[in-house]
């Protein structure tokens, strides 16, 4: 597949190398000439000099013919703007970009346009692994009321079955971690030591979660 990243700064540059590792033919966009040397000389797809929104640009980088669009430069206005440019003008339906304003993400986010804010991802997993309970979600969706969190449950749930926490809960188990592996629980699949459960709720009723699993589950 062709893919067309705008930036080629250590996140473009990086993103470009991978793709191609995979196979794929990968064109990249910068306006310094000079930042091309971060792929190095084994890199065999488009480097492109230019401004990563303008039309031209994109169509000598083969955007007409790409399957995704990546805007990682470190401009937000940049990035969104060739964001739209990709989806809307030229129809390119898998589109991401990276945007350093939080604040601004959730707007883009909330138009379709979807979004990596940089900042804002270390920060929540910063926060993750420091605070007693998963209160940060990992996942939110783009209207903002559907969530998928890690949420700290107490050691005494250890071998009650998923479905009794979400009986309790209210929420529902998305996938858990064992040993390194995700998986799929079922309906009889019981809570082992160590296991790291994901849970699907309403954004607003995390807290109600957190506090229903932090402690002992109800007598059956």
């Amino acid at each position: 597949m062709h893919f067309v990243i705008m930036g080629c700064g250590r996140v473009g540059s990086t993103l470009a190398l991978s793709l191609e590792e995979a196979g794929h033919d990968v064109a990249v966009v910068d306006q310094s000439a000079s930042a091309f040397r971060r792929l190095g000389r084994g890199f065999e797809g488009r480097r492109v000099k230019g401004i990563g929104f303008d039309r031209d640009t994109l169509k000598e980088a083969g955007i007409e013919q790409a399957y995704a669009f990546a805007a990682v430069s470190n401009g937000d206005n940049s990035n969104i703007l060739a964001a739209r440019v990709a989806r809307e003008t030229f129809g390119v339906e898998h589109v991401v970009a990276r945007i350093y304003d939080p604040r601004r993400a959730e707007i883009y986010q909330r138009l379709g346009i979807p979004t990596v804010a940089t900042v804002q991802w270390t920060v929540d997993r910063v926060v993750r692994r420091l605070m007693p309970q998963g209160s940060v979600p990992e996942f939110i969706d783009p209207s903002g009321q559907i969530a998928l969190s890690e949420v700290s449950i107490d050691r005494s749930w250890v071998g009650r079955r998923l479905a009794a926490m979400e009986e309790a809960s209210g929420a529902r188990v998305a996938y858990l971690t064992r040993f390194g592996q995700g998986v799929l629980p079922g309906p009889d699949t019981v809570l082992q030591e160590g296991d790291i459960v994901r849970f699907l709720s309403t954004t607003d009723a995390i807290p109600t979660i957190e506090r229903v699993l932090a402690d002992a589950p109800p007598h059956e």
